[in-house]
């Protein structure tokens, strides 16, 4: 090696004869204190002293740390061989699922579509409103048949979450995927007078920015592959979005409170004596308070999951 010390630069070598045969690529790894070099044995047996000569070399030293006497290395030798037993026989153990190929190319394929989906609203309403200057108005009319698909096919979150095909918390999935078709179907689906307001391309824009990198994320997961500019994006774009996204449903479920009021639909009329009606902007009014309990709940689960992909665990390895 050549390194820099007190005389200036300098080649550094020497050689070691062991007493038996060793692998011939050592391990090397540089620290700011030290070099280590770790050479392995071709076969794991106990030796009688490191070198072919019986007197040590004066430069040699050895570390008392990680110092083996014969009985100590012939333990360690088999509780590592009895770990390797225990590990194949929990292994032969464990059934083999006949359905895993089938699974796994079902979510690939779901996830794809879903990608496939909201890119093209992303796209869409991008260029219309950037480049054709379209306005904010007919937000609805032109994409709602493409979101219907994919916020319907979105209901097979909750499913995959309930049979277990995917680990991710049944709470929060049922949470997202109910609350969006909510204020999809039953609030802008219904009123015709919501499908013009400009609130309408503020929750479809953010809902599909999301999208675009948790699918992507979920489909190369499903087949071992990590890109970290994609983890990263998956679990940090939530921050700002799902606030906003939250902020928009809010405000979309305001608006439309005059609208049931004053139109009376969905609303309900109990045959009692005091002909009691249940108006569905009061239930509306209730579903603003579990609109951000949802938030909270999911904005809770997303910190978790981002401390776990991008906490200081990830980083101590660097």
């Amino acid at each position: 090696a050549q390194g820099h010390g007190a005389k200036g630069d300098n080649i550094y070598e020497f050689q070691i004869e062991f007493l038996e045969p060793v692998e011939p690529k050592p391990v090397c790894r540089v620290t700011q204190r030290q070099l280590n070099i770790t050479v392995q044995k071709k076969e794991s047996n106990w030796w009688e002293r490191l070198t072919k000569q019986e007197k040590r070399p004066l430069f040699l030293a050895p570390d008392f740390d990680r110092w083996l006497d014969e009985s100590d290395a012939e333990m360690e030798l088999k509780e590592k061989e009895e770990e390797k037993i225990n590990k194949m026989k929990i292994e032969s153990r464990v059934p083999k699922d006949p359905f895993k190929h089938l699974k796994k190319g079902y979510l690939i394929m779901y996830n794809l579509v879903q990608f496939l989906g909201f890119s093209w609203i992303f796209v869409n309403m991008t260029v219309r409103l950037f480049i054709l200057g379209k306005s904010f108005y007919d937000t609805f009319h032109t994409i709602a048949d493409m979101m219907y698909f994919c916020q319907t096919l979105a209901l097979m979150e909750i499913m995959n979450s309930l049979i277990g095909l995917v680990r991710s918390p049944l709470i929060p999935a049922v949470v997202q995927v109910l609350g969006r078709n909510f204020v999809l179907f039953v609030v802008l689906g219904s009123l015709e007078e919501m499908q013009s307001k400009p609130v309408v391309f503020f929750i479809f824009y953010f809902w599909s920015i999301i999208e675009l990198f948790r699918y992507p994320y979920y489909m190369l997961s499903c087949i071992g592959i990590e890109w970290k500019p994609l983890t990263w994006l998956r679990y940090s774009t939530w921050i700002p979005l799902y606030p906003l996204g939250g902020l928009a449903e809010a405000v979309c479920i305001v608006q439309s409170i005059p609208i049931f009021s004053e139109t009376g639909k969905f609303s309900l009329g109990l045959p009692n004596p005091l002909n009691v009606t249940i108006q569905f902007s009061f239930l509306l009014q209730i579903y603003l308070i579990a609109l951000f309990l949802g938030v909270f709940v999911n904005f809770r689960h997303l910190y978790k999951q981002r401390k776990q992909h991008l906490g200081p665990k990830k980083r101590k390895v660097k």
